[in-house]
């Protein structure tokens, strides 16, 4: 089953070159222009993995990051920066996202931002099913 990214960018430009790595590397990619329009795409379909640029008019990624934490804590969320947001990357740690990549995004840097993000996902798996064994037989 594939994985269901979100990606959200205001840059046409660069969701339509992500999407397309994205597809290339096996996930299920839907896109969104605003975070506003992501939200709702995120209610209805819940996709384990958010790509969303920090800087974006109207409401940012940092708000978006919020709302999908508060909403789906074990979501995983990767901001995309410019390099003179490296400061508002850092404190989107804070707020526990995954992993941050900047502009012009390499290939590298993306997969190794979803990499860890799968590993997050994998890793609470093996807790959830870790925890339905009893007790006693651990």
């Amino acid at each position: 089953m594939k994985e269901t990214v979100l990606l959200v960018d205001d840059e046409e430009g660069i969701r339509n070159v992500l999407s397309i790595s994205l597809a290339d590397a096996g996930y299920e990619v839907h896109t969104a222009e605003s975070a506003v329009k992501a939200l709702e795409i995120f209610r209805k379909l819940s996709p384990a993995i958010v790509l969303a640029d920090i800087k974006m008019p109207g409401v940012d990624g940092m708000e978006l990051l919020r709302k999908v934490k508060e909403e789906r804590h074990d979501t995983e969320v990767i901001m995309i920066t410019g390099y003179g947001d490296l400061d508002l990357a850092a404190r989107s740690k804070e707020l526990e996202a995954t992993d941050f990549v900047t502009k012009p995004i390499s290939q590298e840097a993306l997969e190794i931002a979803l990499e860890r993000a799968q590993e997050r996902i994998r890793a609470r798996q093996r807790d959830k099913a870790g925890s339905g064994i009893p007790s006693f037989a651990q």
